[in-house]
């Protein structure tokens, strides 16, 4: 089946409203991108950035659409506020937050709710690579974080090898084909044929110089940017790699 790339920025704590012209630098620039091309600011900047050209989507979610849960944003108010996708579950996120995939679970059941596309995240340490342990800790985050319901339409795995992300570093292209390769089957067993449409991301530590390498990688149909899509001359690059 074939997939369209998809490059997403994941702008992460970083953003004013001053910021909002890196996507306007970048719509300019490429106007017509040839791949799917989504921007996730901070919560703040999502309104400002929807409808400026490209998608926007949140970085984070509640499993709740409301409720006395100060500091938190539903999925119903990203969608409200222009937002097409969220991502859930990033490494971040279950390091400070102390997510489980209980918890990664119940918010991608959240974004379905509110008619966003969850980008759920999972990846290993160091050590547990190290450990020789990388596929049994990713088989179990992908089986403990995708609830059920997930199609090619609703859902983008995107795999963050944790000691990779802003350090520079990157797995072999050999072990990022394996990881993605094991994602695609384990993703056939657990949602059957739709698997072969539900695409799958790198990121950790993308740029302009590794992009179109890891992307010609099997079963790598895109990437989550970090740092690099903070600046429209990192980011464009990328999103032409992905063509």
């Amino acid at each position: 089946m074939a997939r369209k790339k998809l490059v997403a920025g994941n702008w992460k704590m970083n953003g004013l409203r001053a910021s909002t012209g890196v996507l306007d630098t970048l719509v300019r620039t490429l106007p017509s991108p040839a791949c799917d091309v989504l921007i996730c600011p901070p919560a703040t900047l999502v309104a400002a950035l929807a409808g400026r050209g490209w998608p926007v989507g949140g970085q984070d979610c509640h499993a709740r659409p409301s409720g006395a849960h100060t500091g938190d944003v539903a999925a119903e108010m990203l969608a409200d506020a222009g937002a097409t996708a969220v991502i859930v579950g990033h490494s971040e996120r279950r390091a400070d937050h102390g997510e489980t995939d209980a918890d990664v679970a119940a918010k991608a059941a959240a974004a379905w709710r509110a008619g966003l596309v969850a980008i759920v995240c999972v990846g290993e340490t160091e050590a547990e690579r190290d450990a020789g342990h990388a596929l049994d800790v990713v088989g179990r985050q992908l089986a403990g974080s995708i609830p059920d319901g997930a199609t090619a339409a609703n859902l983008v795995i995107a795999y963050e090898p944790v000691w990779a992300i802003g350090t520079g570093r990157t797995p072999s292209l050999a072990e990022i084909g394996e990881m993605h390769g094991f994602l695609r089957a384990r993703l056939a067993e657990r949602i059957g044929a739709e698997a072969a449409g539900v695409r799958l991301l790198y990121g950790g530590s993308v740029k302009p110089g590794n992009a179109a390498e890891i992307f010609a990688v099997a079963n790598v149909d895109g990437a989550l940017v970090g740092g690099a899509s903070l600046k429209a001359e990192d980011f464009a690059p990328i999103v032409v790699a992905a063509a």
